[in-house]
């Protein structure tokens, strides 16, 4: 593919592994230089990084709780200071857990919500300067097959992800005038390994993609490459099902 992506600037959130990393490697490989974001673990963004940079390409590992208002202020300080602007958002940080509603308490819901919907405010207020002062602004939010086909134990989870819909649609008609692109992908069942001692979600054994098979971190990584090149100039406020069938909405 060209380099349709040069001399722009990228953020991913959690990107040190599966769906994050095969973003921030795609958009690498269009041309964008990257911010690979992990909430924690440097060294998985510092892997990812020096893929790129191995790659040609450039990265800068950064480390930021997303649903930390100050550090994801500092994050986008420093690409901005390293790139010279901000020209592409990614918010894909999120948690997946599995707790019986009856039972959860407000701060495993909190933990969630936190991450997932507060994490997309805080980057897209912390952006936002520089995503207007690119002119072509993209903004892509990862959301989740659940928030469309409802899950048992994932309350938390199957309302942020509503809500990450929601949000791009408010964002898409509030950033028009500022010739910013707002998109939500969603996922399908994905068949990336599953951190150690994490059991498969319930819900995924009552599902199965037409395709015949699940979903890989290319598949969406893919999809986001598209929404942040000139080739999507015309798509805004869309939620893009990205699900070999398993959904048809």
């Amino acid at each position: 593919m060209t380099q349709e992506l040069a001399g722009r600037v990228a953020i991913v959130t959690g990107a040190g592994r599966n769906i994050g990393r095969g973003i921030a490697l795609a958009l690498a490989d269009g041309g964008a230089a990257v911010v690979v974001n992990a909430r924690s673990n440097l060294k998985e963004a510092e892997a990812v990084a020096g893929e790129i940079e191995r790659s040609g390409g450039k990265a800068l590992a950064v480390t930021a709780d997303v649903a930390d208002a100050e550090a994801v202020r500092t994050m986008v300080a420093a690409a901005a200071g390293k790139f010279g602007g901000i020209d592409i958002l990614v918010n894909n940080a999120a948690v997946r857990v599995e707790q019986a509603f009856e039972g959860m308490t407000l701060a495993q819901w909190r933990a969630v919500t936190s991450i997932i919907l507060d994490g997309a405010f805080n980057c897209v207020q912390a952006c936002l300067p520089h995503l207007r002062r690119s002119g072509a602004g993209v903004i892509v939010n990862i959301g989740g097959l659940s928030a469309h086909t409802g899950a048992a134990g994932r309350a938390h989870v199957v309302t942020a992800k509503a809500g990450v819909v929601g949000f791009t649609r408010a964002l898409a008609h509030e950033l028009a005038d500022a010739r910013i692109r707002v998109n939500t992908v969603t996922p399908g069942i994905m068949a990336a390994p599953r951190p150690a001692g994490q059991p498969e979600p319930q819900h995924h054994a009552r599902v199965q993609a037409l395709v015949g098979r699940r979903g890989e971190p290319n598949d969406i990584a893919a999809a986001v490459r598209f929404l942040c090149g000139p080739g999507a100039s015309f798509i805004t406020g869309q939620n893009i099902q990205v699900n070999g069938g398993m959904f048809l909405g």
